[in-house]
């Protein structure tokens, strides 16, 4: 059986999710449709690929092999079209990038709205996920860390540092007493994450500060920023976040003031890909500017 390329795009996404549903979201293919696809893949190959249980699909040892070859027939068509210059001056097709919820919901949108006004025909996707990306995976074609990764084939490009306090809605100040000190804070009702769900230590502000109990905490910075702007209690804020929740206040200046990065993170099979490089340098300009513009505001 002559195995297409698409054949094996299909077969790639299913072995890296381990799943027929997780393929399906990446591929926007029905399920159903998808099993079917790898079934007659199988019968064309005379080879069971995939260990079915409802667990997911693992790997026999003839569908490891014929991973193995899938990725190099990847990287094949990757180099292939990587030095196709961009046609008018303007990028097209798809990219989605990875991002914490953070940077995905207070600066993507309006620096990827941007480039998208510039480049009509492009599409792009935004996954915000409170975890580290597995670019090898092919989850994103690119992805925002708050720290830089130091396995994998991974070019790291640091993009900007940005600034966080702790803050409290007006509404919460005015019915309690607003702390003069961080030994003040536990009188407060305190805003984080889950403890045992951070999943870089950058994150992990309130512990910096010698804070264990988080009364208010979640796994996702957006609804940490919507208890506080609720009066819920006092968290720690991006300064970024803060122009799109009027009534919110930094508190503490003059003893809490954190600094972190957000790093650029492309598979390094990327790196001769002119569409991609374009897409990251625009990227890392815009949310360089944007950071600067919001945290002005804030």
């Amino acid at each position: 059986m002559h195995t297409n390329w698409e054949d094996l795009r299909l077969f790639l996404a299913v072995a890296r999710e381990e799943s027929l549903s997780g393929a399906g979201k990446l591929l926007r293919l029905d399920p159903a449709t998808l099993g079917r696809r790898m079934a007659r893949l199988e019968e064309g190959l005379q080879a069971t690929l995939f260990a079915k249980s409802p667990q997911g699909y693992a790997l026999t040892d003839a569908g490891a092999e014929l991973l193995a070859r899938a990725e190099v027939a990847e990287q094949a068509m990757r180099a292939a079209t990587a030095g196709l210059p961009v046609p008018s001056g303007r990028l097209t097709g798809q990219v989605r990038i990875g991002a914490p919820d953070g940077a995905a919901n207070f600066l993507l949108p309006q620096v990827c709205a941007a480039i998208a006004r510039d480049n009509p025909d492009l599409d792009i996707q935004i996954v915000a996920l409170p975890r580290v990306f597995n670019l090898s995976r092919r989850e994103a074609d690119m992805a925002i860390g708050v720290s830089a990764p130091t396995a994998g084939r991974l070019v790291v490009q640091k993009v900007t540092d940005y600034k966080l306090h702790l803050a409290a809605a007006q509404t919460y100040l005015d019915r309690n007493p607003a702390p003069e000190s961080l030994a003040d804070l536990k009188a407060h009702r305190l805003v984080g994450y889950i403890p045992d769900m951070i999943f870089d230590r950058e994150l992990d502000y309130l512990s910096e500060m010698g804070i264990g109990r988080v009364p208010l905490a979640s796994n996702s910075v957006s609804v940490q920023i919507n208890w506080i702007r609720q009066g819920g209690g006092i968290g720690v804020a991006h300064d970024f976040s803060l122009p799109a929740t009027p009534g919110v206040r930094r508190i503490l200046m003059d003893q809490v003031s954190l600094r972190r990065a957000f790093y650029l993170i492309r598979h390094a099979d990327d790196q001769r890909n002119l569409r991609l490089s374009r897409f990251a340098e625009d990227l890392a300009g815009g949310l360089r500017a944007e950071v600067a513009r919001l945290e002005a505001l804030a």
